[in-house]
C-alpha cells in the first residue's frame, strides 16, 4: 500500500522498517508488517488489502517497538564515535543493523580488537550516556556545511545538496533515521563481542536498554550460582577432610 501520507519509517541506512497498523473509521484493522522504499514511494506491506482502498485511514506505528529501534539507532552512533576515539580515525562504518532486538555495526580495522580496547569502547558511551546529551537535530543542512562541522557520512549512502544532521555531544554523523531524544534514554549498552566478517573489516554486536539489562542480570545471576557451587564444593571438601 502506498498512502497519501505516513509517519511509517521505511527500511533504510541499516534501521529496520516500522510495523503498525491501518485503522478506519469503523476501528478495522490492517496489519502492517514491513515497510520499505521503492522508486522513491514509501510502500507498506501488509498481508490483506482494505475492503475499500480510496477509504480514509489512521496510520498508527507500533510505538513500543519503534522506540526500542530509536534506542538502537542512536547506540551505533555512540559505539562509531567510541570506536574512533579508542582504535583511531581509520575506522569507517562498513554497514549496519538497527533492529528492536539488537544493533550490529560494521567497521574497517586492520586487528581484533582487545579486550582491554573493548573495556575502553564500553567505558566512552558509558560516558556518553551518563552525559545525557541532548539530541541535536539539524534538517536541510548545506552539504558542505554538515562537513565543516565533521558530520561522518554512512557508508554506501548517497547524499543530496541538503543532509540531516544527528549530534549527540560529540558524535555527529549524517543520518536520515529515528532517535532517542537524548543518550540518558539508551540506559546501558552492553557490547556482546566483535569478530571479522572479511579482510579488514570487523563486526560487534551489542544490546541496548531493557534487553542489555535483561542480559546483565542474567550474566550476573549465573555468574552468583558458579560462586555458590563452588564455594559448596570446597565447603563439602573441608568437612569430609
Amino acid at each position: 500500500l502506498v498512502l497519501s501520507q505516513t509517519p511509517f519509517y521505511a527500511e533504510s541506512g541499516g534501521q529496520v522498517g516500522d510495523t503498525g497498523w491501518l485503522i478506519n473509521a469503523d476501528g478495522a484493522r490492517i496489519s502492517i508488517f514491513d515497510v520499505k522504499k521503492e522508486n522513491n514511494l514509501i510502500v507498506h506491506l501488509c498481508e490483506t488489502l482494505p475492503e475499500n482502498i480510496e477509504d480514509q485511514f489512521t496510520a498508527k506505528i507500533n510505538q513500543e517497538r519503534r522506540d526500542k529501534i530509536k534506542k538502537n539507532h542512536s547506540a551505533t552512533h555512540l559505539l562509531h564515535h567510541a570506536l574512533r576515539s579508542v582504535l583511531g580515525n581509520h575506522v569507517e562504518q562498513k554497514g549496519s543493523l538497527v533492529s528492536p532486538d539488537y544493533l550490529r555495526f560494521d567497521f574497517s580495522h586492520f586487528s581484533k580488537v582487545s579486550d582491554e580496547e573493548m573495556n575502553q569502547i564500553t567505558v566512552l558511551i558509558e560516558e556518553q550516556i551518563a552525559a545525557n546529551h541532548p539530541l541535536i537535530e539539524k534538517r536541510d543542512t548545506p552539504i558542505a556545511e554538515a562537513q565543516a562541522l565533521g558530520a561522518m557520512a554512512l557508508f554506501g549512502e548517497k547524499y543530496g545538496d541538503l543532509v540531516r544532521v544527528i549530534q549527540f555531544g560529540d558524535s555527529i554523523e549524517l543520518c536520515g533515521g529515528t532517535h532517542a531524544k537524548s543518550s540518558g534514554q539508551l540506559g546501558v549498552v552492553k557490547l556482546l563481542g566483535e569478530s571479522s566478517i572479511g579482510a579488514g573489516v570487523r563486526r560487534i554486536e551489542a544490546l541496548v536498554g531493557n534487553d542489555a539489562y535483561r542480559f546483565l542480570a542474567r550474566e550476573y545471576t549465573v555468574k552468583q550460582c558458579k560462586n555458590f557451587f563452588l564455594i559448596k564444593q570446597n565447603f563439602d571438601s573441608d568437612k569430609i577432610s
